[in-house]
């Protein structure tokens, strides 16, 4: 089997493939290479083969092994990419350099806390629920660009993107093209969309950074 290090260059290749073919100019998508439920001696090849940008799903989990790498590595760029509770919106602003699931008043309000209190600030995505699952996290779409206007003008945040995982028995382009929509109606700039299975597609799309982790990686 291919090593995590191979199959990066491979996903670095193919998206760059997908760039080429969807019209875009080279690097304008950023891989994010999901690394939840690896440990760090799975990921430092990684970092030392040159990747620097990383998502993980658990705030717990993330500060079990990432302030170690990001000593030796300072470059590093952690991207929260699962849910992120109330009670943890501490230790998430203090370790994470993105929040990409910012889906509710709540949430934006202790995020808006953390940020004044810690003078930190990771760049923030909402996440939005284009399947309307009741299972996922994310805000409706119908309520997407309400809810960017409020992060803005009642907590004070900067929203740089939008992000979604569409369900996963449908056909993921309808949802990557309802994302593209909603950003240019909520006037942000970057498209998180696109995993290991489709993250090709989503360049098509307009995806500015793709979320791989099991063709990275390999099966958790």
């Amino acid at each position: 089997m291919a090593s995590a290090v191979e199959q990066f260059f491979t996903a670095k290749a193919k998206i760059a493939a997908a760039e080429g073919e969807a019209g875009r100019k080279a690097g304008a998508v950023t891989l994010v290479a999901v690394s939840k439920t690896f440990d760090a001696a799975d990921i430092r090849p990684v970092i030392e083969a040159g990747h620097c940008i990383f998502g993980e799903n658990r705030v717990q989990e993330a500060q079990a092994k990432w302030p170690a790498l990001k000593e030796h590595f300072p470059d590093i760029e952690l991207h929260l990419i699962g849910p992120l509770q109330s009670n943890k919106t501490k230790e998430a602003v203090a370790l994470f350099d993105v929040i990409e699931t910012v889906d509710r008043d709540k949430i934006a309000a202790e995020l808006a806390k953390e940020i004044a209190r810690q003078g930190r600030s990771p760049r923030l995505y909402v996440q939005v629920n284009t399947g309307s699952e009741p299972q996922k996290a994310g805000i409706e779409p119908r309520e997407a660009v309400a809810f960017v206007t409020r992060c803005r003008d009642v907590h004070g945040l900067a929203i740089e993107g939008l992000m979604c995982i569409p369900p996963a028995d449908e056909n993921p382009g309808p949802h990557f093209a309802l994302l593209e929509k909603l950003r240019t109606e909520a006037g942000v700039e970057k498209l998180s969309m696109g995993m290991s299975g489709d993250y090709e597609t989503a360049i098509a799309f307009g995806a500015t950074s793709v979320r791989v982790g099991s063709a990275i990686f390999g099966s958790r």
